[in-house]
């Protein structure tokens, strides 16, 4: 099995177009095509995550931050990331990381902290704009279903919970080939007027190409007339954070001191309590003082976050608790919904859960 299994497999979850757009996700060191002798599942690479793959005979890290963001002018060891990727090139060790990748998915980061956090009802806090695309497409009536058909099987057609979704307009086509055509229907330079189907699809962007090529594949004409447009509806589905509720309600201190336990955190950093029962809870892994706005405008109770600045916490203004439960507590379940995806697909070969915390915070 090589390397390439692998990161296609998680790709089926955390699609790399799904990460925004400061980030760094996919294959950060390494070669595609290297046979694989184990995969070590991380939440940070660090130099002590390089020396458990050397041990565990891991030559393939997947881990959910990215260890290079930004651009390496020099590898020479003089900075802690230099010297694990240092330490990875000497050992012929890959990297690949999700993070926002992993974030934007219906099935990730936040939802893993609502299913810690026993919620319901969930659904996505800030739905992700800009990534959802439209075909229109003109055939011929006879050849319509079919290609109707097979652009749904290819992903096409989902709204929200709805698929097989298509609009269909009935129409006059045109069209006259010059002396290079070779047209399927009429002869060269013959003037074509005929009834058409127009076809219009939605789908989710990381599928253009092989929604393209279900299109060039099924349709009968030499040259294929289509448009594909961005739209900017929000996808409810796909985005940053997760809003849910509680199954039954709970008084501020008890669902604190509940989080706090859930979390394993020796510190829970809020805002002032507002003496209402918390049922409907918004969460967001990592650092989230940027979508404090969108619960309150949710209606949420608390938001659980982390890395939240001391003005950020005036942000509640008596609306909202807000809870900072730190940047690695609230992501630190994002290897175990890793590496229980790949093990379902991988169940024979070494899946191996990284053991060490890579939490750089400590409290006294």
């Amino acid at each position: 099995m090589k390397i390439k299994d692998v990161t296609n497999y998680i790709e089926e979850l955390a699609p790399l177009s799904y990460a925004e757009n400061f980030d760094n996700v996919g294959l950060l060191l390494g070669d595609y095509t290297t046979e694989i002798t184990g995969v070590l599942v991380t939440l940070d690479t660090l130099e002590q995550t390089i020396e458990e793959a050397i041990v565990k005979n891991c030559n393939l890290i997947v881990s959910f931050h990215p260890i290079i963001f930004s651009g390496l002018k020099k590898i020479n060891g003089n900075t802690y990331v230099e010297r694990v990727v240092l330490k990875a090139i000497q050992n012929n060790i890959a990297i690949y990381a999700t993070h926002t990748a992993l974030d934007n998915v219906n099935n990730g980061v936040s939802a893993k902290m609502c299913e810690v956090l026993g919620l319901q009802n969930c659904k996505t806090l800030i739905p992700k704009k800009g990534i959802i695309k439209k075909l229109t497409t003109y055939i011929p009536l006879e050849n319509a279903e079919n290609l109707r058909t097979k652009l749904f099987e290819s992903g096409a057609g989902t709204i929200g919970n709805y698929q097989n979704c298509s609009f269909n307009s009935s129409g006059t086509t045109t069209y006259q080939g010059n002396e290079n055509s070779n047209p399927r229907v009429g002869k060269k330079g013959e003037f074509i007027s005929k009834e058409e189907t127009a076809i219009s699809v939605s789908f989710i962007h990381n599928l253009e190409g092989k929604i393209l090529k279900t299109l060039f594949e099924n349709h009968p004409y030499e040259e294929v007339a289509y448009e594909i447009i961005t739209l900017d509806n929000a996808h409810q589905n796909i985005g940053m954070g997760m809003l849910g509720e509680l199954e039954n309600p709970m008084n501020e201190t008890d669902f604190l001191a509940f989080v706090k336990k859930t979390f394993k955190t020796d510190c829970v950093r809020h805002s002032e309590l507002l003496a209402k029962p918390i049922q409907k809870v918004a969460v967001l892994g990592g650092s989230g003082s940027f979508a404090i706005k969108n619960a309150i405008q949710q209606n949420a109770d608390v938001y659980i976050s982390a890395d939240f600045k001391y003005h950020e916490f005036f942000q509640a203004e008596g609306k909202i608790v807000l809870a900072d439960v730190g940047h690695y507590e609230s992501e630190q379940f994002t290897k175990n919904l890793l590496i229980d995806y790949l093990r379902k697909k991988f169940s024979t070969f070494a899946i191996t859960l990284s053991e060490r915390s890579t939490n750089p915070i400590h409290y006294i």
